[in-house]
């Protein structure tokens, strides 16, 4: 798999979703770039996730977390880079808020 490429693609999104399966090939890492270009709504709030599989259909957190991003409340770019835990990865967000919206896109690399 080569990189960097994009995972989710810009755009606004009001409600929680997910990236589909992301068929890691035999990566040990993953760099992940997440770029909020716009924030809206009264105490937005976006959590984002990474889940793992070994089929690509079920998808679960790690035992002991540790593959999620600190809670983005604003515009602006984070990293994190992530050991691999399947042969699959998910990006799952969670947007909170009242009549929030988010304007992002996620990168990947391995």
């Amino acid at each position: 798999m080569a990189g960097p490429f994009t995972l989710v693609p810009s755009a606004a999104r009001t409600a929680s979703g997910n990236s589909g399966p992301l068929g890691l090939a035999g990566t040990a890492v993953l760099d992940l770039e997440v770029a909020v270009t716009a924030v809206s709504g009264t105490t937005p709030s976006m959590t984002l996730s990474v889940t793992w599989s070994d089929d690509g259909t079920n998808f679960g957190a790690p035992d002991g977390g540790g593959d999620t991003f600190t809670a983005l409340t604003a515009a602006g770019t984070v990293v994190k880079q992530l050991q691999a835990k399947g042969l699959y990865a998910q990006i799952a967000w969670a947007i909170t808020g009242t009549n929030p919206s988010f304007t992002f896109a996620v990168l990947a690399a391995t």
